[in-house]
């Protein structure tokens, strides 16, 4: 029998602990290419957009500034493409989904609930 194993480094541990505090302590984090002001794809862009145009307060992780983010983070979330939206600690999906949701007026609901207090 053959197996298939892949090392996880200790490095890769600390990149896990560390994605996975970072959607603990944001109740809206996007993980993109680029910043909101300056995105460095059109599927970031769209996704920064359309939270923005909700007019709620949101963290971001440039992956682009963060190679490790953005090779572990697939792994974490079980989704292999960027950008990446996670409310309340749950993934909510990437760039269609998210645009999706805002022009059927369901985004901002989500988002909004999220910082409630």
């Amino acid at each position: 029998m053959i197996g298939l194993f892949k090392s996880i480094t200790g490095a890769s541990v600390d990149t896990i602990e560390k994605i996975k505090q970072q959607i603990a302590d944001n109740a809206i984090i996007l993980y993109m290419k680029g910043t909101p002001k300056m995105p460095q794809c059109g599927f970031s862009a769209r996704a920064a957009g359309c939270i923005e145009a909700c007019g709620v307060e949101f963290a971001y992780v440039d992956i682009l500034a963060n190679p490790d983010i953005r090779q572990m983070l697939p792994q974490v979330s079980d989704w292999p493409t960027f950008p990446q939206l996670f409310v309340k600690g749950e993934l909510i999906g990437g760039s269609d989904i998210i645009a999706e949701m805002f022009q059927q007026g369901e985004l901002e609901t989500v988002l909004r609930e999220a910082v409630a207090v």
